[in-house]
């Protein structure tokens, strides 16, 4: 018997962040992939025993060139994904640094602030990771 997991695409990725170097802001990364032509938060496929945030630390590298603090975990988004259930596991990470070179899976990549992050993101599921990233980085 299949288990349900052994479907679901597991993934994870970073709300990658940054205080502008010009005001002091927070800036949200956001990566364009030119296949979907979409614009989304730094995020891929697990390879096969790969932890989650290991996972999320390698295709921040490998979608934006920089690297990452990784902070807190932010809310697991599920959904259907090319007819099999898909989990992203998200962290809020810091950015690092780093260059971002353009290549065949994301060819532009900006830092926006909150409000036009959300506004610029393709899937409205994401747009929530963006509140959970503010509040985790509220002081207590």
């Amino acid at each position: 018997m299949t288990h349900a997991n052994d479907l679901t695409v597991q993934a994870a990725g970073c709300v990658l962040w940054r205080r502008s170097p010009v005001d002091g802001e927070l800036e949200i990364c956001l990566i364009h992939r030119p296949k979907y032509d979409d614009w989304s938060h730094p995020k891929g496929k697990l390879k096969r025993g790969e932890a989650p945030l290991a996972g999320a630390l390698r295709e921040v590298a490998e979608e934006t060139g920089h690297s990452a603090r990784p902070g807190t975990e932010l809310p697991t988004l599920r959904y259907m994904a090319n007819e099999r259930p898909k989990e992203v596991r998200y962290w809020a990470a810091e950015a690092g640094p780093g260059t971002f070179t353009p290549n065949d899976e994301v060819d532009r990549m900006l830092w926006l602030s909150p409000t036009a992050a959300r506004s610029r993101l393709t899937q409205p599921r994401d747009r929530s990771l963006v509140d959970a990233l503010l509040e985790s980085l509220r002081p207590a």
